[in-house]
């Protein structure tokens, strides 16, 4: 009976280390599908988009080969694959699970790998804000050094951001006035006048109330703003209110009276002024009769008649004269009195090379910036002008231009370490600021108290919730979206005349505006695809179709109709998205695979034969025109993906503007995925891309972590892209949450160091 028992518990304990009958295996769930359904199109001799599956029905490809699966799984999930007109196999879905739980199992077992990020030099938009926030003054990088080169994308990227001789000489020359301006000890020329006037064809009028001039202001200081007025109104016309802004900030209003003079031989002619400060740089200036009713009676031809209306004709500038008051920058630079001692001058900077450096300073640093201050002063000039000098110093450093993370043993790629918590606070800044940390941020990684219990969260929190984090709107989406390609777009005037200045700037504004309302809410990531709200001002409404919004500024406005939602019936996007002369549907359906589908289609062959432009709306439409490509087996594949979603925004015309017609055919909306999905209309289709939003999701997890690590990412990164994701959809997929996801991530607190060759 013991044997009996003890064979009994033998059998037992081999059986259940066998495989259930029903346990999903390679050659089981995966292979079959392969063979039945891939196979036929995806052979040697038919390798349909370049993919033969073969190789792909063993199990050891799993490894070998997992960047083709990667692909496709992708594909599978997007149901891209089968494509339509072949059955779905009902056992694929098994199939997706099988290997997800594959590749998350080989993940799990493979050593973590942060990455390593190389010496990032501030890009121009980093040094931009680095200099504001630091000694409060306004520099514009983008008008002073050469563009950044991109890397993935984004112009953050370490690999890329290299400094030539040119830039070295640009710092120079920007430490020195930069610091100059912050300090303000060097005199100031004597003031000199400067008009910009109708008559010398120096302004542009931007409507009947409004003009606007492009100038440069050489030095900070106060100015006196004149401001020539022609004109007069009738006897019973109201005050009017006068404003002025600089670079789109309104510095200051006041009240204009507009009725006509009781004096005989009056000159229908008058002058307002304000004194104000203006910071050196190229601006554009504006002047403007805010909510102007009267003039909306008025022809083009009575609203510039000297006897009807009164008018902004000119704007002149006077100056440079000392401030009344310190600027803010003296109260971030003389924390003491300078000419109370050697003390003072010692702690003063000590402190500007503290934050300058984003680290505690050595007391030789300090004592090697003090001979700048020496120099100085046995030149002649005065204390102020020395510490200006040693500032200046600081300023061309490496230590300033770089952001540099140094490693125990930098050339051991198999030693992964936590960042410090010095190098973890400016990761965290310029990722979310693009800017150096604040001092409560600076005082927390010192202390090396950023790591402890949810200090690091609440730093988010705190940082998402402060307006500098308004730079993720600009530097973020900007590039993700692609919104600074606006300022290069030159739509053909002949066929859009609707195109100005005030609507492109309108448009950036819609899309960074939505974009920062997403995060600073925490909305939900299907909010980009298709949200019921936006943000529009009267220029841009107008231009939508979108009655009862009224003036320059910009507010939330619901959508009543289903013509526009989400990111893509932005005018922004539309317009970038298009050509100069007319829409495209491959540039569109690009953008889409390649900026929310996270799929981008490879690079078109060579021998692409160009589209009959003269023919476009007129003798055929793009539909027909488009289907020439599609007719190509080899231009088939990528286009039967591309067309259809580009397609999906032709109630659009280039400039983002509704139309029911291009040309003489009407406009056609309809589409077909590669997974079935059918559309008809633009409404439609964001609604068929909403059910694919975990595939958005990653396209923007991918996107959102390449930008905060500053690297491109890499087969590592897989297993941290896949956490973050997980995360992200089990929260609701909350814009924020993928903020703190990242920043909670290992290689984005992590590094290691570099492979030998």
């Amino acid at each position: 009976m013991g044997w009996g028992f003890r064979n009994v518990t033998l059998m037992l304990f081999v059986c259940a280390a066998l495989p259930a009958a029903d346990t999903p295996t390679f050659e089981k769930t995966v292979v079959p599908i392969l063979t039945s359904t891939c196979t036929p199109c995806h052979n040697q001799n038919l390798a349909s988009g370049g993919m033969n599956i073969a190789q792909f029905t063993q199990s050891a490809s799993l490894t070998k080969s997992r960047d083709g699966w990667d692909i496709i799984l992708r594909k599978m999930r997007s149901g891209e694959m089968p494509p339509k007109g072949i059955p779905r196999p009902a056992q694929m879905n098994a199939v997706i699970q099988y290997l997800r739980d594959e590749f998350d199992r080989a993940d799990r077992n493979l050593k973590p790998d942060p990455g390593r990020v190389t010496a990032r030099r501030l890009n121009r938009g980093e040094y931009s804000n680095t200099i504001r926030d630091l000694l409060a003054v306004e520099f514009h990088a983008e008008q002073s050094f050469p563009t950044d080169d991109l890397g993935n994308g984004f112009d953050n990227i370490g690999d890329v951001l290299t400094i030539s001789p040119v830039l070295m000489e640009h710092y120079l020359a920007a430490a020195g006035r930069i610091a100059s301006r912050a300090v303000g000890a060097d005199p100031l020329p004597k003031p000199l006048e400067a008009q910009y006037a109708n008559k010398d064809k120096k302004i542009r009028r931007v409507d009947f109330s409004s003009i606007e001039a492009k100038g440069r202001i050489e030095f900070d200081g106060e100015y006196i703003v004149r401001f020539g007025l022609q004109g007069e109104r009738t006897a019973d016309a109201k005050p009017v209110t006068l404003a002025f802004w600089m670079d789109g900030k309104l510095l200051n209003s006041m009240p204009v009276e507009t009725k006509p003079s009781k004096l005989v031989y009056f000159d229908p002619y008058s002058e307002e002024q304000m004194r104000l400060f203006l910071p050196e740089g190229d601006h554009v200036f504006r002047a403007a009769f805010v909510d102007d009713e009267f003039v909306k009676g008025l022809s083009a031809r009575d609203a510039y008649d000297r006897k009807k209306n009164k008018f902004v004709d000119s704007i002149t500038f006077i100056g440079p004269y000392v401030p009344k008051t310190p600027q803010p920058s003296r109260a971030k630079i003389f924390i003491c009195d300078p000419n109370s001692g050697a003390a003072c001058v010692e702690k003063i900077v000590a402190n500007l090379a503290h934050h300058a450096w984003r680290r505690p300073v050595a007391k030789a640093e300090t004592a090697s910036l003090l001979k700048f201050v020496a120099m100085a002063k046995a030149s002649g000039q005065t204390t102020e002008q020395g510490i200006q000098l040693a500032l200046q110093a600081m300023l061309v450093s490496p230590h300033f231009l770089f952001r540099i993370e140094r490693d125990a043993n930098p050339l051991d790629a198999s030693t992964a370490h936590a960042v410090t918590d010095l190098e973890l606070a400016s990761r965290l800044s310029y990722f979310l600021w693009s800017s150096m940390p604040d001092d409560e941020l600076l005082a927390l990684a010192e202390a090396g108290k950023l790591r402890a219990g949810d200090t690091l969260d609440a730093q988010v929190k705190r940082m998402l919730a402060d307006p500098r984090s308004a730079a993720l709107a600009d530097n973020f989406a900007g590039q993700w979206l692609e919104l600074r390609n606006l300022d290069v777009v030159k739509p053909d005037p002949q066929k859009f005349p609707d195109w100005s200045p005030e609507l492109r700037d309108a448009m950036r504004q819609e899309t960074r505006l939505f974009f920062d309302a997403i995060l600073r809410e925490n909305r939900p990531l299907s909010e980009f695809l298709d949200a019921r709200y936006t943000f529009l001002n009267e220029r841009l409404a107008k231009h939508y179709g979108i009655e009862g919004v009224k003036g320059q500024d910009f507010r939330k406005v619901d959508l009543a109709t289903t013509q526009r939602g989400g990111i893509l019936s932005h005018a922004s996007v539309l317009t970038v998205s298009s050509y100069p002369t007319r829409t495209s549907v491959v540039i569109r359906g690009k953008y889409i695979l390649n900026n929310i589908l996270g799929s981008p289609p490879p690079p078109p062959p060579p021998d692409v034969p160009a589209l009959d432009e003269a023919a476009v709306g007129a003798s055929a439409s793009l539909r027909q025109q488009m289907e020439k490509h599609r007719a190509d087996a080899m231009c088939a594949s990528c286009h039967n993906k591309m067309d259809p979603l580009g397609f999906g925004l032709e109630n659009y015309d280039g400039i983002g503007k509704w139309r029911t017609m291009d040309g003489k055919f009407s406009v056609d909306s309809s589409g077909t995925l590669p997974n079935g999905s059918s559309f008809a209309t633009p409404g439609e289709m964001r609604t068929v891309l909403k059910t694919q939003l975990p595939q958005f999701s990653r396209c923007i997890v991918e996107k959102m972590l390449t930008y905060s690590l500053g690297r491109g990412l890499g087969s590592y990164d897989r297993r941290t892209v896949d956490e973050i994701d997980r995360n992200l959809a089990a929260s609701g997929y909350g814009f924020q949450r993928l903020i703190f996801e990242i920043v909670r991530s290992l290689p984005f607190q992590s590094r290691r160091g570099e492979q030998q060759p």
